[in-house]
């Protein structure tokens, strides 16, 4: 195997790949990653055995061959060579990495590529088109959710699941709720419900140039995307989801309007002085105002009040500010809309004007 390569086209790939293989493998070959190169296009694959990766680029095929290669050295070789072509030859199980017109040389050792576990593959019938764009949007307004608790591995991902007209998607720790109801003009046709695990719906957003479709594909068990010049696969998380719908409330009596950038700005400002272990942050609404503040403590105090749409009685309510953030963040509209009841009862933030997402709140104890 021998080929020619300009160093940013396949330090990216190899980038990707290194975050798939799994840290601590019992398996030599998985820290490996496979190299296949054939008329002028490199194949990379990588899998931990749950996620698996393959993608192509183009190349100067000089010897088409296979071989594997330890990835976390062949990234840190790739990162460190100067810009420019460099040629890989593989010789005896020595990988000879080389930039053309430098001495400098590189050799690593390699696996044969029969030794590398096969990827999986689902059958192309069952693949149905999603635009990336919606994908991507609907992945920004639900994954800050998901749950980091172990103990409740069934919320450690997004569920998705089929609408009427679409796809929805939903995320929860147990203190807060994202959904998101986008509604396609492709046909979905007929899955069971799924957990979808984080990372590989992190790779997706990495590696996703927004534009065109994304085929995705549910079937025993796994998940597979295939979009660009990738595919990606990944076991789904088993497990019953909680009923999310029990959480959204039937109905909120008051709305509080206020411009987002405003929002947003204050929170960077006043989180400063929020206390680390608790994250309270208060929220004061009134006629015509919005006060964000901070509790008492050792280091000191903010308070920031801006100006807002709201007509009711004046309410104090207490969040996690970092629940608060998140959303505010992801929404897209200049306006956003705090809608609750009572100091105690969820509260939901939304666009203005309303779109097919919203993010619900369980606020905290008051003093």
């Amino acid at each position: 195997m021998k080929f020619v390569c300009e160093k940013n086209t396949i330090l990216m790939e190899i980038a990707i790949a290194q975050e798939i293989i799994a840290s601590r493998n019992t398996l030599s070959i998985l820290s490996n990653v496979l190299l296949e190169t054939s008329n002028n296009t490199l194949t990379i694959k990588a899998t931990d055995l749950k996620i698996g990766f393959k993608t192509q680029i183009p190349v100067e095929t000089i010897e088409a061959g296979s071989t594997t290669v330890y990835c976390d050295k062949l990234l840190g070789i790739i990162r460190a060579l100067p810009d420019g072509d460099i040629e890989f030859e593989d010789v005896q199980d020595i990988v000879v990495i080389r930039p053309l017109f430098q001495k400098i040389d590189f050799k690593l050792k390699s696996i044969t590529a029969e030794k590398f576990p096969e990827l999986r593959i689902a059958d192309e019938e069952s693949f149905f088109e999603v635009p990336q764009k919606d994908f991507i949007e609907m992945i920004n307004q639900t994954i800050f959710a998901v749950s980091t608790d172990e103990t409740r591995f069934f919320m450690n991902g997004i569920f998705m699941e089929q609408s009427s007209s679409g796809l929805v998607m939903v995320a929860t720790d147990g203190r807060r709720l994202s959904y998101i109801n986008r509604v396609l003009e492709q046909q979905i046709p007929l899955f069971k419900p799924v957990i979808i695990p984080p990372k590989i719906l992190n790779l997706i957003k990495k590696l996703s140039s927004n534009e065109g479709n994304i085929s995705l594909s549910i079937n025993d068990n796994y998940i597979f995307a295939e979009f660009d010049s990738h595919k990606i696969y990944s076991t789904l998380i088993e497990g019953q989801f909680p009923n999310y719908q029990r959480v959204i409330p039937d109905k909120q009596h008051y709305f509080c309007i206020v411009e987002k950038q405003a929002m947003s700005e204050a929170l960077k400002r006043v989180s400063l002085l929020v206390d680390q272990k608790s994250s309270r942050l208060f929220i004061n609404i009134s006629e015509g105002k919005v006060v964000l503040f901070t509790e008492e403590n050792e280091i000191g105090t903010a308070r920031e009040e801006i100006p807002c749409e709201y007509s009711g009685d004046e309410i104090l309510i207490a969040v996690n500010y970092h629940y608060l953030v998140n959303p505010v963040k992801v929404i897209d509209t200049e306006q956003i809309v705090i809608s609750f009841t009572e100091p105690n009862k969820a509260i939901t933030i939304l666009s203005e004007p309303e779109k097919d997402f919203f993010h619900i709140i369980m606020p905290m104890q008051l003093d």
